[in-house]
């Protein structure tokens, strides 16, 4: 028999949502978020999540979200759900007519990205203002669906000219031999990202940021997706294989795992 998923638990400022304080993120959908994987109340590059949110916060509504006040309400959800490990998500919505900013946190049950070789599917959308980690992206939900209902796992977003940006819940990254190339492009510079970034130059071996076409993907030897679940390896973009580089795959997932679990 298959076990029964735990419900996903979810505060809003502080306290268990009811459905009046559902009616935020279901009508006030302008927004942004962050989404992390707890293991024993820890969690990789939360600084990074924590100026994530502050910086969007900033933009978007002109507003501080400090990084202190964020860990009490994620410790808060966390005790409420009465779990240690967990799959974390943390939104921020300013209500119409509200003059301070309205979190989220959502508690799931723990995930992690399958390492199976994926298939990535090539679609022509760039999302607006990439930089920021935001909800209900319309473009990026249509083409990941469009992509597993033709037979792929997986949406690889490109601005024209076929120029590659990133997966539609993933950073992408390629191989070429020497060092990770990540695309020069618009796109969210995801947490597990910006950890491989840092931790592969600690390791003597700096990534770089070159552009990355559809037409140019014969010259890199292999390629990797990376989100907050984990990485895995790519086998195919289109009708373009790679090989797996399992050397390649237990290198970089020692540089991840050695980045450092922060306490929250």
């Amino acid at each position: 028999m298959t076990p029964t998923a735990a419900p996903t638990y979810i505060e809003i400022n502080g306290h268990r949502a009811t459905g009046e304080d559902l009616r935020v993120p279901a009508l006030a959908g302008y927004g942004h978020f962050t989404a992390m994987q707890v293991r024993d109340r820890r969690v990789q590059g939360l600084a990074l999540h924590l100026d994530r949110l502050d910086s969007a916060n900033r933009e978007l509504f002109g507003l501080p979200l400090g990084g202190e006040h964020v860990r009490g309400l994620i410790l808060h959800a966390l005790d409420g759900a009465g779990v240690r490990d967990a799959s974390v998500r943390v939104n921020g919505f300013l209500p119409p007519g509200a003059t301070a900013t309205t979190p989220m946190v959502t508690v799931r049950e723990p995930a992690r990205m399958s390492t199976a070789p994926k298939s990535l599917m090539s679609v022509p959308y760039a999302r607006t203002v990439p930089h920021i980690k935001r909800p209900g992206e319309f473009g990026q939900t249509y083409y990941g669906l469009l992509a597993q209902r033709s037979g792929f796992d997986e949406a690889l977003l490109t601005a024209p000219g076929g120029v590659v940006t990133e997966g539609s819940i993933t950073n992408i990254g390629f191989w070429e031999g020497t060092s990770v190339v990540w695309p020069d492009a618009p796109a969210l510079t995801g947490i597990t990202m910006a950890l491989l970034d840092s931790g592969l130059a600690q390791d003597g071996r700096p990534s770089q940021r070159r552009p990355v076409t559809l037409e140019g993907l014969g010259a890199y030897r292999a390629a990797f997706v990376t989100n907050s679940q984990g990485i895995a390896p790519v086998h195919r973009i289109d009708d373009t294989s790679f090989a797996v580089d399992e050397e390649l795959m237990k290198r970089i997932g020692q540089v991840y795992e050695s980045a450092p679990w922060d306490t929250i």
